[in-house]
C-alpha cells in the first residue's frame, strides 16, 4: 500500500476528535437522563442515541480514512459541513468555549480531507495494491456469449426483416 499523505491522517484525527467527542457527550447525556436529571427525557434519549449514532458513524469515517476507503471522503465532508452550523447556533447561544474549537476543528478537517494530497491518495484504489502482491490466479473461463446487453440488441436488430424497405416501396 502507498504511503498515506499527512493529509488525511490530518483528516482522520481530526474527525476522530470530533467522534470520540461525539461518544462522550452521548455517554454523558445518557448518565444524565438515566439519573433524572434531564429537564426532557424523550428529548434527551433522542439526543443520547443520535450523539452516539454520529460518533461510532464519524469513528467509522476515521476507519475508512486511514484504509483509503474510497466512500469514505463524502461522510467525512458531510459531518464536517454539519459540525458548522452547530458551531454557529453555539456561538449564538453564547457558548464560545465550544464553539471555536468545533468550527476551527470543522475548518481544519474540511482543508485537509478536501486537499489535493487527500483527494488524489483516496481517489486511488487501494485493493488493487493489495491484489497485485497476491500471486495471479488463473483466468477463469469466460461464457461464449460475452457480448455486452447493447451489443446483443444491435445484433438481433440486424437479424430482424427491414420493415422500412416493404413500407417505403408502397409510398
Amino acid at each position: 500500500m502507498t504511503d498515506r499523505p499527512i493529509t488525511v491522517r490530518a483528516a482522520a484525527a481530526l474527525e476522530g476528535a470530533e467522534g470520540l467527542g461525539a461518544v462522550a457527550f452521548g455517554v454523558y447525556t445518557g448518565v444524565e437522563t438515566a439519573s433524572g436529571a434531564a429537564v426532557d427525557p424523550v428529548s434527551a434519549i433522542g439526543v443520547t442515541v443520535l450523539a452516539l449514532a454520529g460518533g461510532a458513524g464519524m469513528l467509522a469515517c476515521v476507519r475508512g480514512l486511514l484504509r483509503g476507503a474510497q466512500g469514505s471522503r463524502a461522510p467525512t465532508v458531510l459531518t464536517q459541513l454539519f459540525a458548522l452550523p452547530v458551531a454557529w447556533s453555539l456561538w449564538q447561544s453564547e457558548r464560545p468555549a465550544i464553539a471555536v474549537p468545533m468550527g476551527v476543528v470543522a475548518v481544519l478537517a474540511l482543508v485537509a480531507v478536501l486537499s489535493p494530497a487527500s483527494t488524489a491518495w483516496l481517489v486511488h484504489d487501494h485493493d488493487e495494491d493489495e491484489e497485485d502482491e497476491a500471486p495471479p490466479r488463473a483466468a477463469e473461463p469466460r461464457p461464449e456469449d460475452d457480448r455486452s446487453l447493447g451489443r446483443k440488441l444491435m445484433d438481433r436488430l440486424k437479424e430482424q426483416p427491414a420493415k422500412d424497405a416493404g413500407t417505403s416501396a408502397k409510398n
